[in-house]
C-alpha cells in the first residue's frame, strides 16, 4: 500500500535516509534530524513531499521524498524525486515501482510535465531498475551544486553590488 507520509513516519523515514546514505558510500553525510524532516514536510509552508510504502502488516519498507519543480520550457511544474528508497529485503516486491507509479499519476492528474531524478552513476542496480519502469538516463545533463565555502562566497558577491 501506497500512501501520503504522516508525522508518525519521521523517525521511520529518517531512519531509512541514514541507510540510503549508507549505501550510497556517504555514511557522514546526513546531517538533518528528523525535526528537519518533519519541520520542511509538515511546517507552516511545506514545499517537501513524501509517500511511504507499507506492507501487508502495516510496517513502513520504504518512501518517495519529492518536491516540485518547473521547467520553463514545457511551461509546466513537474515532480522531482530526492530520494527513493524500499529497505534491502523488500526489494523486488514492487514497492519501488508502486510509490513511482503513485508520483506519475500525480504528475498526470495535476497537469505536471515530467517526473525527473538522479542516481549515481556506480548504482547499476539502480540504473537497470529504473531502465526497466522505461526511463531514459540523460547523458547530455551535467548537474552543478554550490555548496559550504564556495555557496558562501557566491552570496557574498551580491552584497559587494
Amino acid at each position: 500500500m501506497i500512501r501520503e507520509a504522516t508525522l508518525s513516519d519521521i523517525s521511520t523515514m529518517h531512519d531509512m535516509i541514514v541507510e540510503l546514505a549508507v549505501y550510497e558510500k556517504e555514511p557522514d553525510a546526513v546531517l538533518a534530524i528528523p525535526d528537519d524532516l518533519q519541520g520542511a514536510l509538515f511546517g507552516p509552508a511545506p514545499a517537501l513531499f513524501a509517500h511511504v510504502a507499507e506492507d501487508e502488516d502495516g510496517t513502513v519498507v520504504g518512501f518517495a521524498l519529492w518536491f516540485l519543480n518547473y521547467s520553463t520550457w514545457l511551461g509546466k511544474h513537474g515532480i522531482y524525486l530526492e530520494d527513493l528508497y524500499v529497505k534491502p529485503e523488500h526489494r523486488g516486491a514492487g514497492y519501488g515501482v508502486a510509490l513511482l507509479s503513485t508520483l506519475a499519476s500525480i504528475c498526470l492528474e495535476r497537469g505536471y510535465g515530467r517526473l525527473e531524478w538522479w542516481v549515481l552513476d556506480w548504482n547499476t542496480p539502480a540504473r537497470d531498475f529504473y531502465a526497466s519502469i522505461g526511463a531514459e538516463a540523460l547523458t547530455e545533463w551535467i548537474p552543478y551544486r554550490v555548496t559550504g565555502d564556495s555557496l558562501t562566497e557566491l552570496a557574498a558577491r551580491s552584497a559587494t553590488r
